[in-house]
């Protein structure tokens, strides 16, 4: 069965006649960007806030979604760009929507776990348990990695497939031993269960779950300056990020953009490895492992195929543009 994202992105574009090989209506102006609850993601506020796109001569509006609307609504042409991981990306390219990711916000550092009931201590303590998670997403995957981590497979484990929205709720009833999910979702399940545990993470395997800025290639093409200016702008954002100085201001602008006290901000920051320009570089190299955004993304195009999200594997290269990046980071040379 094709996983719930993938089914959901191909309604908008039947009701919009758009088929599998056709393209999407894009407007000449503001750049429409759907963003999400992900501090990889919220960083964007701040740029936002402090009216640096204005600033960069490029008018631009972010439309703030819950994570698959978000999805939803970039199939359905009705932004230019997306907020999501390297593996989503590709489940747009398998709907027939043109994708291309240029940015690197981050990679997952904590905040994607699996989240075990209490007496559960270790990843391998699941072995003969069951697990809710969602199939085919992001945090399936991280399961899988973990079990394969300690010599288990799925076939070790029970696998109820739980929408990530309602696992905090299900892991409260006492209907699984685990779940797997994201935050906000991770840290809601952790609330909703006294001295349940992380046995598993992203930090544990970096590099696993990239999280993307993916424009449709007409718009790029089309407005490549304007895009230029946004790359631009997320890395005066990288930069304020990366002063101590601004730790307690970029806080506050993160944790109001999503309603939580900034205390309670501070552990979802650390939940994001936010890359530096040196760093996304490095991840812009082609290579095998996780260490690349290449080697990645072709870890979960083979994950997609084998859980039946799409049928066939894609070619990642396709979907990962980093010419922006590298033409940004030549200029500062100059």
């Amino acid at each position: 069965m094709k996983n719930r994202l993938l089914q959901k992105l191909l309604r908008p574009l039947a009701l919009l006649g758009i088929g599998l090989g056709g393209s999407s209506m894009l407007s000449a102006e503001p750049l429409r960007i759907a963003y999400s609850d992900w501090p990889g993601w919220v960083a964007w506020e701040i740029g936002i806030q402090k009216g640096w796109f204005a600033e960069e001569g490029v008018d631009v509006e972010f439309l703030w979604f819950d994570y698959v609307a978000s999805m939803d609504a970039y199939a359905a042409g009705q932004v230019d760009a997306v907020t999501v991981t390297n593996g989503d990306m590709l489940v747009t390219g398998a709907t027939g929507k043109p994708s291309v990711a240029i940015l690197i916000n981050d990679i997952s550092n904590g905040n994607d776990m699996i989240v075990a009931r209490p007496g559960i201590e270790t990843i391998a303590d699941l072995e003969g348990k069951t697990i809710g998670v969602e199939e085919g997403f992001v945090c399936h995957l991280l399961l899988l990695k973990g079990l394969e981590s300690v010599g288990l497979s799925a076939a070790d484990v029970t696998i109820i497939n739980t929408p990530t929205e309602e696992t905090p709720q299900v892991l409260a009833s006492g209907a699984v031993d685990a779940i797997g999910a994201w935050q906000p979702n991770s840290g809601q399940a952790l609330r909703s269960v006294a001295d349940s545990t992380p046995v598993f993470t992203s930090a544990d395997v970096p590099g696993l779950i990239y999280d993307l800025l993916v424009v449709d290639p007409a718009t790029l093409e089309d407005r490549r300056d304007d895009w230029m200016a946004v790359v631009k702008v997320w890395y005066r954002i990288v930069d304020y990020l990366m002063d101590d100085d601004n730790f307690d201001e970029a806080l506050a602008i993160l944790a109001n953009r999503v309603q939580v006290s900034p205390e309670e901000y501070e552990a979802l920051f650390f939940g994001t490895k936010i890359l530096t320009l040196e760093q996304a570089l490095e991840a812009w190299e082609p290579g095998e492992g996780l260490d690349s955004v290449f080697g990645s993304t072709e870890v979960v195009n083979a994950f997609n195929v084998a859980n039946g999200v799409y049928d066939e594997l894609l070619d990642v290269e396709n979907y990962l543009d980093p010419s922006l990046v590298r033409e940004f980071a030549e200029s500062l040379e100059e």
